[in-house]
């Protein structure tokens, strides 16, 4: 740990940490998945504190018998997450360590908000005050962890603000050498927390209704929902999503309940119920997207499989079809490079506003486009995906939406030669 002790001489205990140019840009860009400007400036700031004091510790941890940090939950839940509530948490083994990032560098008090106190699967062991200047030259932005507190201090010597449902304590009491926290990883330094009382599919769906309306900025303070009630719907990730989602603008239409696609099985050329191999459509004379797609033939380059599901759009459009194709390319046995795009079924151009999207197994978006004024298709960088692994794309247009299911599976992929 020499590296830590330099920094404890040359900044009296206080770790500081430069934040890059490259990790600013790719929080930005993520953060532009959010209903409004707190929310984006939120997530920004928590993206920023979460992943340069992550690469720290990692390196800082790497000769201790102790296990690799990792974020909690994942990384996938972390907008749904951002969209509400500050705050982000590393896990090391058993222990939580919660970052509470903040722009006020004279730090008089540490706010940490309820949900990462009282919400059991939120709850941290530990509680570091972040505070992120980003007002420095362009390459000279750094955070600083002015220190920690354990579950235990904040609840029992922290005071409770009931207005911003907040736990608060005064910076002076904070412990700033970061080696004490490593120390006392062992040790239980968590209060018991009672478990949130039970919440109802049907008063679920009212809540995220009323708090998955964008305009009310800080759902979390609703004052006419408990924080119990608002605790149970964030502790559920389905309804954290779903709220995400809403607050957001892309309200998922429910669908039945239909198999994954198995990608795998389209190397073998069996495609699930409504998909068809790009062979298909491109030797029958009879189907409008043969000739466009033979129009467009750069469009599916580099693809060795593919295929094509025709979505109806319905009211939304005049009953508008578009033409979603996946293609495949299996790289080696442990991964497969994927391409998306997005054309029109019939006629030559999209609609303006469509949306197409990759997102996550839980629902995290990882790419998203929308077409313009005559584009005649859309698509999403190429990506790879491992065997195994599962993802969704999306495709939307005002309240409407549609999501395919994706999985490549190993034995079957693994079959293929």
């Amino acid at each position: 740990m020499s590296y830590l002790n330099e920094l404890e001489i040359a900044s009296g205990n206080q770790l500081w940490l430069n934040i890059s140019s490259a990790e600013k840009n790719i929080a930005w860009e993520q953060a532009q998945s959010h209903s409004h400007t707190l929310a984006r400036y939120n997530a920004y700031l928590n993206h920023l504190s979460l992943h340069t004091f992550l690469n720290w510790l990692t390196e800082w941890l790497a000769d201790e018998s102790v296990p690799k940090p990792k974020i909690l939950p994942n990384e996938d839940s972390l907008p749904s997450i951002w969209e509400v509530v500050n705050g982000a948490a590393i896990g090391v083994g058993e222990r939580r360590i919660v970052l509470i990032p903040s722009e006020t560098m004279d730090l008089e008090e540490l706010c940490v908000p309820q949900e990462w106190v009282d919400i059991p699967s939120f709850a941290g062991d530990y509680y570091l005050a972040v505070q992120v200047n980003l007002e420095a030259d362009e390459d000279e932005c750094f955070l600083g962890v002015c220190g920690f507190t354990t579950h235990r201090q904040l609840k029992n010597f922290g005071s409770y603000n009931s207005t911003e449902r907040t736990y608060v304590l005064a910076a002076e009491n904070l412990t700033a050498n970061l080696s004490v926290m490593l120390v006392t990883l062992e040790l239980l330094v968590k209060e018991e927390i009672p478990e949130l009382p039970s919440l109802g599919e049907a008063e679920a769906q009212k809540l995220l209704q009323l708090l998955g309306d964008a305009s009310i900025y800080s759902p979390r303070l609703q004052v006419d929902v408990s924080f119990e009630k608002w605790a149970a719907l964030l502790d559920n990730e389905q309804w954290r999503i779903q709220l995400y989602h809403r607050r957001i603008g892309r309200l998922v239409v429910a669908k039945t309940t239909t198999p994954c696609n198995n990608l795998s099985n389209w190397f073998q050329n069996m495609f699930d119920a409504g998909w068809q191999s790009l062979d298909t459509v491109l030797n029958t004379e009879s189907l409008n997207l043969n000739f466009a797609f033979r129009q467009r033939e750069f469009a599916v380059r580099e693809v060795s499989v593919g295929g094509i599901k025709v979505i109806d759009l319905g009211m939304q459009l005049g009953n508008e079809s578009v033409a979603l194709l996946v293609g495949l390319t299996q790289e080696d046995k442990q991964k497969v490079g994927i391409r998306v795009q997005l054309h029109p079924a019939n006629g030559h151009y999209l609609s303006p506003d469509i949306k197409l999207a990759l997102l996550s197994a839980s629902g995290a978006t990882i790419q998203e486009l929308k077409s313009r004024s005559q584009n005649n298709f859309i698509q999403l960088k190429r990506f790879t995906c491992p065997i195994g692994k599962s993802f969704r794309i999306q495709v939307a247009i005002k309240d409407f939406s549609l999501t395919e299911d994706f999985v490549i599976s190993p034995l079957a992929l693994n079959s293929h030669e």
